[in-house]
């Protein structure tokens, strides 16, 4: 691949770019499906929405005004503002449904407040984008009554808060990336061409991904997260594979090497490492469609996506500019900056001397080096996955505490739990009845103070109950929902043939997510862990090397999982971070990190062993093969890996919660792979094995041979007049 695009470099370019414009252009065409409600929730609550949607009854963006004072709520005063509140939320024209607490009753127990409730009109899914002026009447209605507490919350002004936190945490994370990733790879390479190369190759790869993710979009929905997952791990991916051919193809031609010969090589090494990672990464992403919900198969294929555009890009169009620049890649020099290596092979003092170390004890290095990652990973053994509350993934703000002001006067109001009944003929005698007992039993049996309030959609055969629920956690509101599913409606809607009623809502969403994540772990882990040793054992048709690789990432997976709930659960050193312990981890991250960082873990893993196979094949014994092929690969690992964990820690500075907890597992990962994993266990195991490495059993020798025609680049080897060829340098 590398030595076709190299010969025919113009048609490689010009295809990569019309591969990119045809994926905007056909992207911009079909559009962006997103995942909805009804496609993201399982369980009962996944049930009511598709039910409400199936029927065509839109579930309204609901929204509270709270209305408190020093004296009773029915004080002129109180009313004068409650009134000026309904008056500016009829003046927006945006709002529909306004319901006085004077005529619903919604007066707190000790008469100081009252709950103004209404909701935006229009489409739900999009209330967010209308609110903006309802929050306005309403702020400004609260500046008109100084004396009085008037504070909203809702569907909407929730989706707005976290949206526009979203979009600005976006916008930052890409005006960060790249002039981040530019400065770190014009220090490792010290030249502003060689430096901006991999950066725009990966910029191209991410803008072609975004429009093929558009076109997949029409059979895999795409949540929110999708598009800055996909940002995050394009640009980290795609600037490591570019570093590590670029690296590999400027050390052949500080061996003296032709230009095509050295393209040639660094095709058939790096060019082959970065398949065989990018590879893995890719199967490992496919794992998340074992999980059979939307939200992950859509960041599943989102990155799937990118990492093959990337790999392919790489081992494509990254040769054919490369023979197109020649020489011109080191134009844009640092001062005092030498132009290329004396020593081709760039063996790095500082990781040759920590090897000498790390190779002349192995056993104690291996215990040292694996004792501190199972050290770190035993916190871990307290992760508390949860779906993050909204003062968790926000913290302390006006919108946050307008709905613990809300929740503490109101229970359950700001985020009632919503029962959709429906019948062959919802008006009938008997269901009727059922809906009644329902209301009477929800308040006596302590799951709700009530009011239970009943929609009746009679041409739907449909009745939506919405039930404030009793409790001020999660955890208390889970078990009023408990008591809603288990013994309210069996005792009275249960007892009616033919009438469905599923309990949802936010509450009900957010456990039903929870328990259908934790029951699509096994399979998933099971799925990404054979799949990743079955790669590295076609790969090197080695099964202790492919047995080291899978129990070293998930020894790296362990540290990152343990510092993770250290840093965000318990709260230990998080302030050090700009971060703050808030008792949870959030409910997606455990799996998607455990899938992403398998793959990425390959990445080092897989360009570190290939280069110690490759002196090894130059006839050199194991222990120099694994100082050589560590210590030459110190400086582009390195330089890969300060790259990654820079992109990764930009996510961390987020304002987010679920952002900020999922860069710092990345970057702690990426870390530890770099440096325990691979100066310290990998050198140590591998010696320790010594000759036992390499070994193929007679049942795998019938595998092929990926490394048949593999480089030794021994000394240089190019053609009469400087054209050498990839069959002079083969062994």
């Amino acid at each position: 691949m590398g030595v076709w695009s190299a010969r025919h470099r113009w048609t490689a370019v010009g295809a990569w770019l019309l591969f990119a414009v045809i994926s905007v252009i056909v992207g911009g065409a079909v559009g962006q499906i997103d995942a909805a409600d009804h496609d993201t929730l399982p369980g009962e609550a996944g049930r009511v929405v598709k039910t409400l949607h199936d029927a065509g009854v839109a579930d309204p963006a609901l929204e509270t005004v709270l209305v408190r004072t020093d004296g009773p709520v029915t004080d002129p005063a109180a009313r004068g503002a409650v009134d000026d509140v309904i008056t500016s939320l009829r003046g927006t024209g945006r709002v529909t449904d306004i319901r006085s607490p004077y005529d619903t009753r919604a007066l707190s127990k000790d008469g100081h407040a009252a709950l103004v409730q209404f909701a935006v009109e229009g489409d739900p899914a999009t209330a967010g984008d209308r609110v903006g002026p309802v929050l306005t009447a309403v702020r400004q209605a609260a500046d008109r009554h100084p004396d009085v507490q008037v504070e909203q919350f809702g569907a909407a002004s929730a989706d707005k808060a976290i949206g526009d936190a979203f979009n600005d945490d976006f916008a930052r994370a890409e005006y960060s990336v790249v002039p981040l990733a530019i400065g770190i790879l014009f220090i490792a390479f010290g030249a502003l061409v060689a430096a901006v190369l991999p950066v725009i190759l990966s910029l191209t790869a991410v803008v072609a991904t975004t429009g093929l993710i558009a076109l997949a979009s029409h059979a895999v929905p795409m949540s929110d997260s999708s598009g800055i997952v996909m940002l995050l791990v394009g640009m980290a991916v795609g600037v490591d594979y570019c570093l590590f051919y670029l690296r590999r193809e400027r050390e052949e031609r500080a061996r003296g090497r032709d230009a095509q010969t050295a393209l040639a090589i660094a095709s058939a090494t790096s060019g082959r490492a970065i398949l065989v990672s990018g590879s893995t990464v890719i199967v490992a992403m496919a794992g998340m469609f074992l999980t059979g919900m939307v939200e992950f198969e859509g960041m599943g294929l989102a990155t799937l996506l990118v990492v093959a555009v990337a790999m392919i890009g790489s081992v494509t169009v990254l040769p054919a500019l490369l023979s197109l620049l020649g020489d011109r890649v080191e134009k844009g020099r640092l001062p005092l900056r030498r132009r290329t290596p004396r020593d081709p092979d760039g063996e790095s003092r500082v990781w040759r001397a920590i090897l000498g170390a790390v190779l002349h004890r192995p056993k104690l290095s291996l215990l040292v080096g694996a004792g501190a990652l199972i050290a770190l990973a035993v916190p871990a053994t307290a992760l508390h996955p949860a779906e993050l509350t909204l003062k968790q993934e926000l913290g302390d703000n006006a919108l946050v505490r307008a709905y613990e002001d809300i929740n503490a006067t109101f229970p359950g109001g700001p985020e009632p739990a919503e029962v959709v009944v429906s019948a062959a003929d919802i008006t009938d005698a008997g269901v009727s009845r059922a809906i009644a007992d329902f209301r009477t039993r929800a308040v006596s049996s302590g799951a709700s103070d009530g009011p239970v309030r009943v929609t009746v959609h009679q041409e739907q055969n449909l009745a939506v109950i919405e039930v404030p629920l009793v409790g001020d956690t999660q955890a208390r509101s889970e078990k009023s929902l408990e008591v809603l599913r288990d013994e309210v409606r069996p005792a009275t809607l249960g007892t009616v043939d033919g009438v469905e009623a599923p309990i949802g809502g936010s509450v009900a969403a957010s456990k039903d997510f929870a328990d259908k994540l934790s029951s699509s772990v096994p399979p998933v882990l099971v799925f990404v862990v054979v799949f990743a040793f079955l790669l590295m054992l076609l790969s090197f048709r080695s099964p202790l090397i492919a047995l080291t690789s899978t129990v070293l990432n998930l020894l790296s997976v362990g540290a990152a999982y343990g510092i993770l709930t250290a840093v965000f659960q318990k709260g230990w050193g998080a302030s050090l971070i700009g971060a703050e312990g808030v008792g949870a981890i959030e409910s997606w991250l455990p799996l998607f990190l455990f899938v992403i960082l398998f793959g990425l873990s390959m990445d080092y893993h897989v360009f570190v062993v290939s280069r110690i196979r490759e002196a090894r094949l130059r006839g050199m014994t194991t222990r120099d093969a694994i100082s050589h092929g560590i210590s030459t690969t110190a400086g582009v690992v390195t330089s890969a890996a300060v790259i990654m964990v820079g992109v990764f820690a930009i996510f961390g500075t987020l304002s987010l919660q679920g952002m900020k907890q999922m860069g710092l597992g990345l970057a702690i990962a990426v870390l530890i792979d770099a440096t325990v994993i691979r100066g310290m266990l990998l050198p140590a195991v591998m010696v320790l094995l010594g000759e036992r490495n390499w070994h193929v059993p007679a049942l795998l020798r019938r595998l092929p041979d990926l490394e048949a025609g593999f480089p030794v680049p021994d000394a240089p080897a190019a053609a009469p007049g400087g054209g050498g060829t990839p069959d002079e340098v083969r062994v």
